[in-house]
């Protein structure tokens, strides 16, 4: 039987006339369905209900994102301030603890021929260098990551907050921050917008930071001093400082302060982000300009990264060579790999790219004396600054007094000496 368009049933075998056959069969159809009234939900309710659990969920990520917030810029405060504030609080309510803080002072002050220091001002003095280290440190890191987050949201994108990580230790006090993003979301100009966005804007102020940093920092006699930490000198920091500030004379050292050590923090991050390596910015940034051939260079990338720490005794970064093996070497694809970007977009991402040029350092901290530490050539030496935090001024004091150049016959450096006692001593 087949059912033609009006609906009748006809026998192709019968030919009679409908007139002749008589009235049609009756026919049955099923009942419509009705749901019952447990069973029915307003659209408008449910939309409702699941508007307010979404932003219920928003604001716990976004609670989260402020608490790691200021707890990263703590943990920047004190390594920032060599840990010395935390120190001296329990003298405000421990007499015996104030009683061999003060004694240490005097004894500091003698050996320095100085009037002592007294914990008020040593703990505001600490206070105030750990301020200048966290501060435009937090600014740096929270501009890199509202670029991206704030194209995120241009281009309705899921992504979270910002989720900064705190950590308490020496040098930098942080290992950065990040913003977790829905994956196969964005197209190919998307994500370039997105991951370049970035870079950009965290340069934005770790270059005026830098520059203020260089400025306000000093150059001291060179010492035969053991640091307990030293800082590897891209080649941008290099040129800023013969920029704006040569070196007064031969045999001195360049010191820098806490925004100078922040803006440093600041390009170091920068360039670790532009590798071309899976989901850091500089492997987003060169797939939407690459497509598929950046896997290739990522996996270059990497083979070659672990093949030199190997060779050469540097492990500088072999954690962030275990994190890219654990999140994925090559990028994902976009929601549309085939979106042009145009000419405009493809000079941006390259010049962002070539920072890694000036910003990136083979060996950004190194331990004189340690496993990690290569010997370098005499003329490279000077591409090696000192972190001020990690030096006893002291030790710095009785060894020029040691060799008669003492700090007293040269005023810049003599205001860069430290009051702060050798029991409070900023070491690793």
């Amino acid at each position: 039987m087949t059912t033609n368009p009006s609906g009748d049933f006809d026998d192709p075998n019968n030919s009679q006339p409908q007139s002749e056959r008589g009235p049609d069969p009756i026919r049955f159809s099923p009942p419509p369905v009705v749901l019952s009234e447990p069973e029915f939900v307003d659209p408008e309710s449910f939309n409702r209900f699941a508007f307010e659990e979404f932003r219920k969920s928003q604001r716990k990520r976004l609670m989260l994102s402020v608490a790691l917030f200021f707890a990263t810029f703590g943990s920047t405060f004190l390594v920032g301030s060599g840990y010395a504030s935390l120190q001296l609080l329990p003298a405000y309510v421990n007499a015996d603890y104030r009683n061999v803080v003060e004694s240490a002072l005097r004894e500091d002050a003698e050996r320095r021929n100085a009037a002592p220091q007294t914990i008020n001002d040593l703990f505001w003095e600490t206070t105030v260098r750990g301020l200048q280290y966290a501060t435009p440190l937090m600014l740096i890191l929270l501009s890199h990551e509202m670029g991206h987050y704030l194209q995120s949201v241009r281009y309705r994108i899921p992504a979270s907050f910002p989720f900064f990580i705190p950590l308490p230790l020496p040098p930098l006090g942080t290992m950065g921050a990040v913003i977790l993003q829905g994956r196969g979301h964005a197209d190919r100009k998307q994500m370039f917008d997105i991951a370049v966005s970035g870079p950009l804007a965290g340069l934005a102020v770790t270059i005026p930071v830098l520059c203020y940093g260089i400025l306000q920092s000093t150059w001291i006699p060179k010492v035969e001093v053991a640091a307990n930490m030293q800082l590897g000198e891209p080649l941008l920091l290099q040129w800023m400082i013969q920029w704006l500030k040569p070196a007064p004379a031969e045999g001195m050292e360049f010191m820098l302060n806490g925004y100078a050590f922040a803006g440093w923090v600041g390009v170091f991050i920068t360039a670790m982000n532009l590798l071309p390596v899976g989901q850091l910015d500089g492997g987003h940034i060169l797939y939407t300009l690459i497509g598929r051939h950046a896997h290739k260079v990522a996996l270059i990338t990497v083979g070659a990264g672990a093949g030199l720490m190997i060779l050469s005794g540097i492990y500088s970064y072999s954690l962030l060579l275990i994190l890219l093996l654990m999140t994925g070497v090559v990028h994902p694809p976009t929601s549309n790999d085939r979106v042009p970007i145009g000419w405009f977009r493809h000079v941006v991402g390259w010049l962002t790219l070539a920072f890694l040029i000036v910003g990136f350092t083979p060996q950004p901290i190194m331990i004189p004396g340690g496993e990690t530490q290569l010997e370098m050539p005499e003329q490279d030496k000077r591409k090696q600054r000192i972190d001020p935090s990690q030096v006893d001024p002291n030790d710095v004091v009785e060894i020029q007094r040691a060799n008669g150049t003492g700090l007293e016959d040269n005023p810049q450096a003599a205001r860069t000496r430290s009051t702060t006692s050798t029991a409070f001593r900023r070491a690793v």
